[in-house]
């Protein structure tokens, strides 16, 4: 496991830095979140979406895993919206 990458996409970096989100906190969400929901069907590679908490804050990382890359690409992450989660932040509010 040591040789695992963790990639991020421009778009994740973007909102990282919008939301004062750092590489280590994406990578402790990784390492100590909970997987919310899966999508295994996902191409090109299976997607996970991940809660975890920064300083109190709850953040969403969308991470799809490359197996056969031993990598981990970061997709996007956020902080979830109240009015669309619902106060735990592990389930969609429905319309």
């Amino acid at each position: 496991m040591a040789d695992h990458r963790v990639t991020f996409r421009v778009h994740a970096v973007q909102r990282m830095f919008e939301r004062s989100i750092s590489e280590l906190d994406v990578r402790q969400i990784l390492e100590l979140g909970e997987i919310i929901e899966s999508y295994p069907d996902e191409l090109p590679y299976p997607t996970r979406l991940i809660l975890g908490f920064c300083d109190n804050r709850p953040v969403h990382v969308v991470a799809a895993d490359a197996p056969d890359e031993d990598e981990t690409v970061i997709i996007t992450v956020y902080q979830p919206d109240v009015g669309r989660w619902d106060s735990t932040f592990r389930r969609r509010i429905k319309p």
